[in-house]
C-alpha cells in the first residue's frame, strides 16, 4: 500500500456502518492498522449499537448516537503519535456494529415428531412449525458467545441454532402446558409463550432476546389423522340405533320398487328385520341404559339345523349357509329348522335364508 493510501486511513474521522442489507447482525469496521484518529466522530445509528474491542478484550459498548472519541479511557489512537512509529502505533481498536433492530419471519418447523403422552389418546407423535422474531439484547454478550473475530456475522449463520433449541424445547412447553391434543388448536398463543419462557435462559446466553414465537400449525402423522377423521365421522352419525331404522326403512323403500318375486322376499326380510329393531327400542330400559349414543348389544341367532339325505346336519349359521348356496350344497328346497320353529320347513319359506336365492330380474330393454 502507497504512502497515499495509507495516509487516506489514516484521515479517517467519521466512524459510521450504513447497511443496505437486510441480514447483517454484525459488521466490523475495517480501516488501516485499525487506528482511530483522536477526535474522530463515531455515529452510531437507530437500531445499531457499536462495541470496541481494545486488545482483543471489550472496552466500551456505544449507543445511537453521535459521539466525539476524545476521553482517554476509551482505546483511541492518535495519529500524530503514529509518525513516530512509522504509522505502527502501539495502541490498536476494533470497532462493531451490532443491529439491534428486530428481525421477523424466521421460519422454524420440526425434522421430526415429537413424542407426547396425550390424556385421551395415549401415546402420539406431532409435528409442528411456525414463525419466530428476535433481536440482540445485549450486545458484548453477543460478541464474545456468537460472534468472536467474525468480520461480517449474518442472520443465516445464527438460525439453523436458533431452530435447533425451539424444536429442543418444544416437547417440554407442550408437556408443561398439558393441554389435551384436540384443544392444541385453540391454544397456539399460550404454547408459544410457554416456549419462549422455557428457552428465555438460552437466548440470554447469547445475548440474543426472543421477542416473538408464533406456531401456525400442530399436525399428527397421517395414519393418526385418518383414524381420528374416522372416530369424527362416528360422532357426525350419532345414534347408531336410529341411523339403523333410518338404513332399514331405505332399503324396505328400495326393495319395494324391485317388480320381481325377490323385491317381495327381500322386503319382507327386512321388514322383519325393522320389526325387530323397533321391538328392541320399546322393550324397556335395558337397551336405553346402554347411554346415548351407544350402540345396542348385537342380536344372537339361533343357528339352523338342515336335513342332507335324510340326516339331519348342523347347526350351521347364515354364513355358512350362504357359501353352501353359492356352492350348490344348498338350495332353496332343503329343510331346515332352528329353534323356535314349529317344524322343518322349506329354506325358501324361511325370510333370513330366502335372501339367499334371489336372482335379480333381467335387464330392462334399452
Amino acid at each position: 500500500m502507497g504512502i497515499w493510501d495509507r495516509l487516506k486511513h489514516e484521515l479517517i474521522d467519521i466512524i459510521q456502518f450504513l447497511d443496505d442489507s437486510n441480514n447483517t447482525l454484525c459488521y466490523r469496521f475495517e480501516r488501516f492498522q485499525n487506528e482511530i484518529k483522536y477526535g474522530a466522530k463515531l455515529v452510531v445509528r437507530e437500531g445499531q449499537t457499536a462495541v470496541f474491542i481494545n486488545e482483543g478484550q471489550l472496552a466500551d459498548v456505544f449507543p445511537p448516537g453521535t459521539h466525539t472519541l476524545e476521553t482517554k479511557n476509551l482505546p483511541i489512537l492518535a495519529t500524530l503519535k503514529g509518525w513516530k512509529y512509522g504509522f505502527e502505533s502501539p495502541f490498536k481498536a476494533e470497532v462493531y456494529f451490532v443491529s439491534t433492530r428486530l428481525f421477523t419471519d424466521q421460519k422454524w418447523g420440526t425434522m421430526n415428531p415429537v413424542m407426547l403422552r396425550d390424556p385421551e389418546f395415549g401415546p402420539v407423535r406431532l409435528r409442528a412449525f411456525g414463525t419466530y422474531a428476535m433481536r440482540v439484547r445485549d450486545a458484548g454478550t453477543f460478541i464474545k458467545n456468537v460472534v468472536g473475530t467474525d468480520g461480517h456475522f449474518t442472520i443465516d449463520e445464527i438460525s439453523a441454532q436458533l431452530r435447533n433449541l425451539i424444536v429442543s424445547n418444544l416437547g417440554d412447553a407442550l408437556g408443561h402446558a398439558k393441554i389435551p391434543m384436540l384443544d392444541l388448536a385453540g391454544n397456539y398463543r399460550t404454547i408459544g409463550g410457554t416456549i419462549a419462557e422455557v428457552m428465555k435462559p438460552e437466548f440470554d446466553k447469547l445475548g440474543i432476546e426472543l421477542s416473538t414465537l408464533l406456531i401456525e400449525n400442530v399436525s399428527l402423522p397421517p395414519e393418526v389423522e385418518a383414524a381420528l377423521d374416522k372416530r369424527s365421522s362416528m360422532g357426525i352419525v350419532g345414534d347408531l340405533n336410529a341411523y339403523a331404522k333410518f338404513q332399514a326403512a331405505e332399503a324396505i323403500r328400495d326393495a319395494a320398487k324391485n317388480p320381481g318375486a325377490g323385491g317381495a322376499v327381500i322386503g319382507m326380510g327386512m321388514g322383519q328385520m325393522f320389526a325387530g329393531t323397533m321391538a328392541q327400542a320399546a322393550s324397556g330400559p335395558g337397551v336405553a341404559n346402554a347411554g346415548p349414543g351407544s350402540p345396542p348389544p348385537l342380536p344372537q341367532q339361533s343357528p339352523f339345523f338342515v336335513a342332507i339325505n335324510g340326516q339331519q346336519a348342523g347347526p350351521f349359521d347364515i354364513g355358512m349357509l350362504r357359501s353352501k348356496a353359492a356352492t350348490g350344497e344348498f338350495g332353496p328346497t332343503v329343510l331346515v329348522w332352528r329353534n323356535g320353529m314349529s317344524g322343518w320347513t322349506p329354506a325358501k319359506d324361511v325370510p333370513e335364508l330366502a335372501m339367499l336365492f334371489v336372482t335379480p330380474p333381467p335387464l330392462p330393454p334399452q
